[in-house]
């Protein structure tokens, strides 16, 4: 009898745990498909300058702003060169590997996305070496260094634009780049700037978030995407 008993009860105790979790079921819905980020038609890829924190900063924020209207309803997404950015500028490198290592990733998963590679100060420096240019002409060695993009990821990039290139000081501009860059860089120097001149003014270096260059910078960019 006492058998039965306790057949009896861990029955319904099965019957009462199925029906529990069945009702878990009903609450919670079908379990959420994962869906992959969806393709843009244009990508800024931009290098911060030194002590910005980690994205875009500054200046990829405001040529990225302006630039989005001129696209005439293409979509922009942007990213951020994953590097340190401190004032151990061997660490340039690190930036140049990743954003190779992005520009790859499109390549193979967004084929038809037009890249655009973006910097300021040293971001820009980041850029320089991407497309083959030393970035500071025989001092290279202060910023590392990295190898230029490989061939098969170049036509992926159709535009450069850069803001106090130091590079730009030592007659290495990306506006030379050489093929198969050429005519697709633009590089903009504030006068005054002592980090893309000889001039003297350390405040030239602080406003092109805010000068006409990015205007500047986004027609270019507009023109070739």
């Amino acid at each position: 009898m006492v058998i039965v008993k306790l057949r009896t009860m861990a029955a319904r105790s099965a019957a009462l745990g199925s029906a529990l979790v069945s009702a878990l079921v009903v609450l919670a819905g079908p379990a959420p498909v994962a869906s992959a980020e969806p393709c843009s038609d244009v990508e800024l890829v931009f290098a911060r300058g030194t002590s910005e924190p980690p994205g875009i900063g500054r200046v990829g924020q405001a040529l990225a702003d302006t630039l989005r209207p001129q696209l005439g309803g293409r979509t922009l997404s942007t990213y951020g060169v994953n590097y340190p950015a401190t004032y151990d500028f061997f660490t340039a490198a690190d930036g140049a590997y990743d954003a190779a290592g992005r520009i790859a990733y499109l390549a193979q998963n967004c084929p038809a996305t037009r890249v655009v590679l973006g910097g300021y100060s040293q971001g820009a420096a980041i850029v320089s070496m991407l497309v083959g240019l030393p970035p500071v002409g025989e001092r290279i060695g202060e910023f590392g260094s990295a190898p230029p993009l490989p061939s098969n990821l170049a036509g992926n990039v159709a535009a450069m634009a850069v803001f106090g290139n130091p590079g730009a000081k030592f007659s290495n501009p990306v506006s030379v780049a050489p093929p198969p860059y050429s005519g697709r860089g633009i590089d903009l120097c504030a006068d005054g700037d002592p980090i893309c001149s000889r001039g003297r003014n350390p405040f030239a270096h602080t406003r092109y978030e805010s000068s006409g260059f990015i205007p500047q910078a986004a027609g270019f960019i507009a023109g070739r995407v």
